[in-house]
């Protein structure tokens, strides 16, 4: 088994693959205040709950946004795990060059999405990631990292508007019933959703006016179930597990 995470800056993803099938999917809140043995044993309950023993792991691979925290989940898998622990960074072999300005800065995020990108889609390739930032990542079709943009995420936005406004309330975000909202909750629900969306459909429209030609879309993160459903590009792919994919592509090749 191959046991996968992904450290983003609220969440981390955790995915253990047999070949190239998921055996198992979970998520943990990202907390740096945790030390590495208390992330080994919940790690190690995981494993437990999921019926995994750790011998079966052959090998471990970790993406991170979260710099601090990379060194004590690296410990926390060494101390449980018996196997090569592969840290996605410089020098590893993706499949994908890139075309900007310093290659050491793309993050670790863009580049593992972009490895499963290219393998599992069309290139040219528009991919974009909902999480505590939202990013859009281009590919061209030389496989090539041209460049991304980069925006607050979806809850950034919205605990900004509640927590710097007095009299605007804590929402969930489920769909309001319609466009043009009739009371508070809804208005904020519809600027939230349908704005990001229509966002998503203009930056998709002018990413392609600049390419000079249609692209495969494809978006993932744990927010992203809540807005691609509401934008009118109607191509756009869903893909939650492209992250975890794209890690096991890049151990295998560099394993």
């Amino acid at each position: 088994m191959l046991f996968t995470i992904d450290i983003g800056n609220t969440n981390m993803v955790l995915g253990g693959f047999e070949g190239e099938e998921i055996r198992f999917l979970e998520r943990l809140s990202t907390d740096q205040g945790k030390t590495s043995m208390e992330y080994a044993l919940i790690l190690k309950n995981i494993f437990e709950i999921e019926g995994v023993d750790p011998s079966e792991v052959t090998g471990a691979v970790i993406a991170s946004v979260v710099p601090p925290l990379t060194a004590s989940i690296r410990k926390a898998l060494e101390k449980i795990l018996s196997c090569r622990v592969l840290v996605v960074g410089p020098g590893l072999q993706t499949g994908m060059g890139f075309d900007v300005d310093d290659p050491a800065t793309v993050g670790t995020d863009l580049i593992v999405a972009g490895a499963a990108g290219i393998r599992d889609y069309e290139c040219p390739l528009i991919l974009i990631d909902m999480g505590t930032a939202t990013t859009i990542s281009v590919i061209d079709e030389n496989h090539n990292f041209t460049g991304c943009m980069i925006l607050p995420g979806l809850k950034v936005s919205l605990n900004s508007l509640t927590t710097k406004t007095s009299q605007l309330p804590a929402i969930d975000l489920d769909p309001p019933r319609c466009l043009i909202g009739k009371n508070t909750v809804d208005c904020m629900k519809s600027g939230i959703l349908y704005g990001s969306a229509s966002m998503l459909d203009g930056m998709i429209g002018r990413i392609e006016e600049e390419c000079g030609r249609k692209m495969t879309v494809v978006a993932t993160g744990g927010l992203s179930g809540s807005i691609v459903p509401l934008c009118r590009h109607k191509g756009i792919i869903q893909d939650d597990q492209l992250l975890l994919r794209g890690l096991r592509y890049i151990y295998e090749a560099n394993a």
